[in-house]
């Protein structure tokens, strides 16, 4: 880049000296008479356009190719960083659609996955609901065995009343003075033999 820098000014201060030579004889040229449509002049310009290309050539010849070779180098390093950055692309391309190939693969191995937890916890939660239930069963079986016997104490309890009041009335209804008197006796003989 230095070197075109360099050669690019060297052809643009030449192509300025001609400029500025050519300048008083563009200013003259109304005055008098052409001298470069003589033979003389045509010699001149065949001369001026000998040594300005030939100049130009010269620079071309003795800085161009330093250029041209050092632009050659530039554009080949562009190329093989190209190149470089291509083959890292076509990498990660072959990578991710190795990665989308596996993805179907991937997800159904997920699944797979997915489905053996949800049958092992299905499991775990049918488990767990059959241990609950028998453990209610147990509990409702004694709660009802306990309201059982309590039923059946309250049973006893009402049927002894009742019996003790039929029995009770039974007792009134037959109960006269004579079998008072019989009673009383049959105590008074008991206690006596008690005491002998």
């Amino acid at each position: 880049m230095k070197s075109f820098r360099r050669t690019f000014t060297i052809l643009l201060s030449i192509l300025t000296i001609l400029l500025l030579s050519a300048l008083p004889l563009l200013a003259a040229e109304g005055a008098e008479p052409d001298p470069a449509d003589s033979s003389a002049g045509l010699i001149f310009r065949w001369l001026n356009f000998l040594i300005v290309f030939g100049g130009g050539g010269y620079l071309i010849a003795k800085h161009g190719g330093a250029f041209f070779r050092g632009n050659a180098k530039a554009i080949a390093a562009s190329i093989t960083e190209a190149q470089a950055a291509k083959a890292a692309a076509d990498r990660e391309l072959h990578a991710t659609q190795e990665k989308i190939a596996h993805l179907d693969q991937e997800v159904a191995r997920m699944r797979e996955a997915a489905q053996g937890e949800s049958q092992v916890e299905a499991e775990r939660l049918r488990t767990s609901g059959e241990t609950e239930i028998q453990k209610i069963n147990s509990a409702a079986r004694a709660e009802l065995q306990a309201a059982e016997r309590a039923a059946q104490q309250e049973l006893r309890s009402v049927a002894a009343s009742l019996s003790v009041e039929r029995a009770a009335a039974i007792v009134r209804s037959r109960m006269n003075p004579a079998v008072r008197a019989r009673i009383m006796q049959t105590f008074v003989d008991e206690l006596e033999r008690s005491a002998h």
